[in-house]
């Protein structure tokens, strides 16, 4: 994607622009901290006074506007430093923002090592007189509290991160409203009928296609979207829970358009807090990753105490080979999605297992979330200003810089996305399932929404 935000450098200061007191330019005195950060560039690299460095041409130019980036990366060192530089404008990309990170990928684990294993990076730092002052950090930083999933900081995170403002959300999103990986079966589906594609595969593999009347708990409901399909499509009776207030507010405005209120009911609940009801089935889609690994037994015991024999769960979540959970000093954490964990797709299988669902089937989307993202991007791209206006430069910049580098992660295998769908076998060991995935995926399936 095209850079879409104004050069930092039509604006900077003239004192920025002269080059390095005692030496040829920028490129020369700060030739040791960029081999530290890049080893050899692979991309073109522009300093505040016109100085470069790296390859002539590059699927795009990284803009040191000034040395604030470098003040960012030697107070911060790692991601959260880099992305402090570009959430505020003095590290900028021009060119493709995809294919930039994606040359830069193999450059990421030196981030960290810019101080501790480069001694010349200090004596850099003090002839540029990076060294005295701490830079702040941007008020948009996250701050969620001590106990890591608590269910108030639980809250705090899920706030951070969807109480943006709808109407950012739906600039990004577009009218299916829909934060989660769609699915593009033949690749030339728009993202609204790509996310109906999702929704449909998803109530299908969950049964909901067999008779109208059954009961869905649809955990993490977002604005609805998911319930409203079921209902519609299906004739689902749907619960769907969040812990966000602008989600409820916009998830019962749509049900209520919609014509579904009495099919249809949004809570603000925590998970945590169900217990007496029963459901026929239930999707949890894009919530596991905020459950946290450590509890993941308890999410899938609570999940499967709702559900009766046959009942059916479909967990569709991002996963990571071994799993992550990214520090308290990454940019993701601080900017994005505070306390978001990823499982290895084999430890959600082994959880639901324990907590007494039969596994029926693992589904990878990989590729379609790169594709998912590549159009929430383009989205993002053609209502720059607008989406600058809604929630200005910094969060704007730090949620171009996040769907990036997600997509780049999903595209190289680094990242992944599965669906896991398991059921509750009868005590005869009946299950209720399809012989075969033709089951789900026969019949043409609803028109988009």
């Amino acid at each position: 994607m095209a850079s879409t935000t104004k050069s930092p450098a039509r604006r900077r200061p003239a004192a920025d622009r002269r080059p390095v007191a005692g030496g040829p330019g920028a490129a020369h005195a700060v030739g040791p901290l960029v081999r530290a950060v890049l080893g050899d560039p692979p991309v073109p690299v522009v300093f505040w006074d016109g100085t470069a460095a790296g390859p002539a041409t590059g699927p795009g130019t990284i803009e040191v506007a000034s040395p604030e980036a470098l003040r960012h990366l030697l107070w911060a060192p790692g991601e959260l430093g880099a992305g402090r530089a570009f959430v505020t404008g003095a590290l900028e990309v021009h060119g493709d923002l995809f294919e930039v990170l994606r040359a830069l990928r193999p450059c990421a684990p030196r981030l960290g090592r810019v101080v501790t294993t480069v001694p010349a990076a200090l004596r850099v730092a003090g002839r540029l007189g990076l060294l005295g002052r701490r830079p702040g950090a941007p008020a948009e930083e996250a701050t969620v509290g001590r106990r890591r999933h608590s269910r108030r900081r639980d809250a705090a995170a899920v706030t951070h991160h969807y109480d943006v403002g709808n109407d950012f959300y739906r600039l990004v999103l577009g009218p299916s409203m829909t934060y989660s990986c769609a699915r593009f079966p033949t690749g030339a589906e728009t993202l609204e009928a790509a996310q109906a594609a999702k929704h449909e595969l998803v109530c299908r593999k969950l049964g909901l296609d067999r008779r109208p009347g059954l009961r869905l708990l649809d955990v993490g409901c977002g604005w609805g979207s998911m319930g409203l399909h079921a209902a519609r499509h299906h004739g689902a009776r749907v619960v769907g829970i969040t812990l966000s207030g602008p989600q409820v507010a916009l998830a019962r405005r749509r049900v209520a358009e919609a014509g579904l209120g009495d099919a249809v009911e949004i809570r603000r609940q925590d998970y945590r807090e169900l217990a007496g009801e029963r459901f026929d089935a239930v999707s949890s889609v894009g919530m596991f990753e905020h459950v946290g690994r450590a509890r993941a037994a308890s999410y899938f015991a609570v999940l499967r105490s709702l559900l009766g024999e046959q009942g059916r769960l479909l967990n569709h979540a991002i996963s990571s080979v071994g799993g992550s959970a990214p520090g308290r000093r990454t940019f993701t954490h601080r900017y994005i999605f505070p306390d978001g964990e990823l499982a290895d797709v084999a430890e959600v299988v082994a959880a639901m297992e324990a907590a007494g669902f039969e596994v029926r089937d693992v589904e990878s989307l990989r590729e379609h979330y790169v594709t998912t993202l590549r159009a929430w991007l383009a989205n993002l791209a053609d209502r720059w200003d607008e989406a600058v206006e809604l929630v200005g430069s910094v969060r704007a910049r730090a949620w171009r810089l996040y769907m990036t580098t997600s997509a780049v992660g999903f595209d190289d295998g680094g990242l992944a996305v599965h669906q896991v769908l398991g059921v509750v076998p009868a005590a005869t060991g009946a299950s209720g399932m399809p012989r075969t995935r033709a089951g789900w995926e026969a019949g043409p399936g609803p028109p988009a929404v």
